[in-house]
């Protein structure tokens, strides 16, 4: 059952709870972004640097871009308040918000991630780099 699907699904009334599509490609970019940078990096920085990816790969670019890439880290960030989207726990999501930063500053757990990429895309090669190492 492919997404659209699935919302349809949804609503016809059978009391399915719709789930939101989170497009995993773009977990990975945030990984690669976040990873440079393991104090965290402001959204508008991390927009900018995925979308220069994806400009240098001739990689589509879609008219809701940045609201696509937002709805990926809130769904695997344990530090918004609403928990709608949001399907982990602070001890297993992927991305967090530092609190010691002031402003919408985003970051990554590495070794959480490291993990991720082995286990959802092994098509990755290569971990994520790690602070201190030539990545």
């Amino acid at each position: 059952m492919n997404c659209e699907q699935r919302a349809d699904y949804s609503d016809a009334g059978h009391n399915v709870p719709r789930k939101p599509y989170v497009d995993q490609s773009i977990v990975a970019e945030l990984i690669k972004v976040l990873a440079s940078q393991p104090d965290g990096r402001r959204r508008w920085s991390v927009m900018r640097a995925i979308r220069a990816d994806r400009q240098r790969d001739l990689r589509e670019i879609p008219q809701k871009f940045e609201d696509e890439v937002e709805r990926t880290f809130r769904h695997y960030c344990a530090d918004f308040g609403d928990g709608k989207s949001r399907t982990l726990t602070a001890e297993t999501a992927l991305f967090h918000r530092p609190r010691e930063k002031a402003g919408e500053v985003w970051a990554v757990h590495v070794d959480r991630a490291n993990a991720w990429l082995e286990s959802e895309h092994g098509r990755f090669e290569g971990e994520v780099p790690r602070p201190g190492k030539p990545g």
